[in-house]
């Protein structure tokens, strides 16, 4: 059995809980919160340490699924997370362009925790406001090699989708080092 670490990360309230609930096989393993800050109360709850959730794609082979806080005030949890993943998706709000330098802040910060192939989901573009993939692409600087994805992370399929292109990614490289 071969097992695939996969990390969810981006800024507060993009849908990484939902991203990882609509897609687990299992209960998700969640650390939410009640928010108390006046300034973040957009929700009810937050993410304080990780959401956990597992996916298996093939009879031999499972993406375990941890997903991060979007938080600053909990971004000690990050580099944690980081450790042995072999992937990483950014996803972000699509119709919340405040927080788009948030998510290349979060973008640069895990890839410098591990040179992995990582994946961009543009979320909510089932939303009239939401910026376009491409758009995007140019407004956090995403080299056309990298893929940004339309997604929407209450849709299976759609959160499927991007799981399977960042997996296409790490199974490659696995390939080229030999590992696969």
């Amino acid at each position: 059995m071969q097992t695939v670490k996969i990390v969810v990360t981006g800024p507060f309230s993009a849908g990484k809980t939902q991203f990882i609930q609509t897609i687990s096989e299992i209960d998700v393993v969640a650390t939410e919160r009640k928010i108390t800050r006046e300034e973040e109360r957009v929700k009810a709850q937050t993410t304080v340490a990780m959401d956990f959730g597992r996916i298996s794609v093939a009879d031999d082979l499972v993406l375990y699924l941890f997903g991060t806080p979007g938080q600053r005030r909990f971004d000690f949890m990050w580099e944690i997370l980081a450790e042995g993943m072999l992937g990483f998706v950014v996803l972000l709000d699509s119709v919340k362009p405040e927080t788009f330098r948030e998510a290349r802040n979060i973008l640069d910060t895990f890839r410098a925790y591990a040179p992995v192939p990582y994946v961009v989901a543009a979320n909510k573009q089932d939303l009239k406001d939401a910026w376009s993939p491409e758009d995007l692409r140019i407004a956090l600087r995403i080299p056309p090699e990298i893929k940004v994805l339309p997604c929407v992370a209450t849709d299976r399929e759609s959160v499927q989708q991007v799981l399977l292109e960042l997996l296409y990614s790490v199974l490659d490289l696995m390939d080229e080092y030999g590992e696969g």
